[in-house]
């Protein structure tokens, strides 16, 4: 019989996958992270518990190209600066992404807000843009011109928080206690050059990042950069404390309650 591809995959294969997925080289990104310090108040109410805010209420937006060989991606990240258990990091809101593949493995095993959308990346002589869009709106826009030549970071350790909880069935809640993830990445640099320009947040009814707005810009830099993570489960949430910061997963939350029509499968 033709093999069912459908079917179970033996032990070996799962092996072979898990040992691939390890050895990967070195992949590249070529990015724009822009760094403002934004509303304390506004930063403190996106922030779900036990997240707490750091003593200056930042906001940072990354927009990559990604050099996946025969697989290019664009990536991006718009996140408000975090604090737990006395580690300090990024909360991200949202974290478009151009292909599918990009948004599974992130979601499912790290709980980030990956979504599909538009990443912009553009450099013509020193002039560069960068944009993030979602149902044909760029809700947030980094541009600028390259002013010069920055020197290389050492290699930095970073640390993202992300919520990974599955909603119930019923639609009452989650289906089990929902986990707090601690994502470390360590970052390298080969390039970093400093951009002078600006940060436009534009509205959107799906992305509201405006609510987030750029009172004092930090920097802007553009850069070429590899990454490697790994993360963990540090604790259980509260779910009735989790709850009311659900909706920031979703377009529309009541997609939540969605399901086939009846006699449809």
């Amino acid at each position: 019989m033709a093999r069912v591809r459908y079917g179970a995959r033996s032990e070996a294969e799962i092996a072979a996958a898990r040992t691939a997925s390890a050895g990967l080289p070195d992949i590249w990104s070529t990015g724009v992270v822009a760094v403002w310090e934004s509303d304390p108040d506004a930063v403190a109410a996106v922030l779900p518990p036990p997240l707490e805010p750091t003593g200056r209420p930042l906001v940072r937006v990354n927009i990559s190209k990604v050099d996946l060989p025969g697989y290019p991606l664009g990536a991006g990240s718009f996140a408000v600066a975090a604090a737990h258990d006395g580690v300090e990091g990024w909360y991200p809101l949202v974290m478009p992404m151009t292909h599918e593949r990009a948004l599974t493995g992130g979601r499912e095993v790290f709980g980030e807000p990956k979504k599909l959308g538009e990443v912009t990346v553009e450099r013509d002589g020193l002039v560069v843009r960068a944009a993030l869009a979602r149902h044909g709106i760029a809700f947030v826009e980094v541009r600028g011109a390259v002013s010069g030549d920055l020197p290389l970071p050492e290699p930095v350790r970073k640390t993202d928080f992300y919520f990974k909880f599955l909603p119930a069935v019923d639609g009452s809640g989650f289906d089990a206690d929902p986990v707090l993830v601690h994502c470390v990445r360590e970052e390298r640099a080969r390039r970093l050059e400093r951009v002078t320009g600006d940060v436009v947040l534009r509205e959107s009814m799906y992305d509201p990042v405006a609510d987030l707005p750029v009172r004092e810009l930090v920097g802007i830099t553009l850069g070429e950069k590899t990454t490697g993570q790994r993360g963990r489960v540090v604790e259980r949430v509260d779910a009735r404390a989790l709850l009311p910061y659900v909706h920031q997963r979703y377009d529309d939350p009541r997609q939540l309650l969605d399901g086939p029509p009846e006699g449809s499968v």
